[in-house]
């Protein structure tokens, strides 16, 4: 889908857009050709969303992440389709203001840093499906006597009950 120049508000937008397309170009020493058959998009349509004349459709954003390497929620976020990430913290909101990093530099911190929060949060997920009864409830294992009984006239341990 194909959305006409930008004439209020959002021209700002778009022009923040293609600048950042075009840093990320750079970043990655990609000529505008090379991303453009990268991304399975026009040359010309390509320089035209990189000098803000044109504000692509999610689905175009996305190939250009995926040319870029970059996720695609990032050129959603300058985009205005989605909001910046905050989280339960201001981690992610420091990450992407810091100014004393480069932008590949903030988008490598805040994939380590989601990727992290997407493994505990599975892992939690994972632990209370296995606890919890079918009502609901955690399961309680019995207590663990760890120091063994002493054995009965030294014939080996106390066997434990399961």
């Amino acid at each position: 889908m194909v959305r006409e120049p930008a004439h209020s508000e959002g021209a700002q937008l778009v022009n923040e857009l293609g600048s950042f397309i075009r840093e990320q170009r750079s970043s990655a020493r990609l000529s505008l050709r090379r991303l453009s058959e990268l991304a399975g998009i026009s040359n010309p349509y390509l320089s035209q969303i990189e000098r803000g004349l044109r504000r692509p459709s999610a689905e175009i954003l996305q190939q250009i992440a995926k040319a870029l390497r970059i996720s695609a929620e990032t050129l959603y976020v300058q985009a205005g389709i989605l909001e910046r990430p905050d989280g339960d913290t201001d981690l992610t909101r420091h990450i992407f203001n810091d100014h004393h990093l480069t932008e590949e530099q903030r988008q490598a911190l805040l994939r380590i840093y989601l990727s992290f929060r997407h493994e505990n949060e599975d892992q939690a997920a994972s632990d209370q499906a296995s606890t919890s009864g079918p009502d609901g409830a955690g399961a309680v294992d019995p207590p663990v006597d760890p120091v063994p009984s002493p054995s009965p006239a030294g014939h080996g341990p106390t066997p434990v009950a399961g």
